[in-house]
């Protein structure tokens, strides 16, 4: 059961940088905001006591990203 919540966990990860990615490419803001919601996993790693918190904060850059391009847009 572990090995099937890790690994959506960090399929999850995955998928959200790929979206990332492409939603950089096309400058979509449709596609990033998916990307920031499938990173969302990520934040918890924000309990760490740890450099591991800082890793949490990877999933708001898509919002940010996609915030300033629907702001170019209008």
């Amino acid at each position: 059961m572990e090995l099937l919540v890790g690994l959506i966990f960090w399929g999850l990860i995955v998928v959200g940088i790929l979206l990332t990615v492409l939603g950089l490419m096309k400058k979509s803001s449709k596609t990033l905001i998916m990307s920031g919601i499938t990173l969302l996993p990520s934040l918890y790693f924000v309990g760490a006591n740890n450099s591991l918190r800082l890793l949490g904060l990877v999933s708001l850059i898509p919002f940010v990203l996609a915030y300033f391009t629907k702001k170019k847009k209008y």
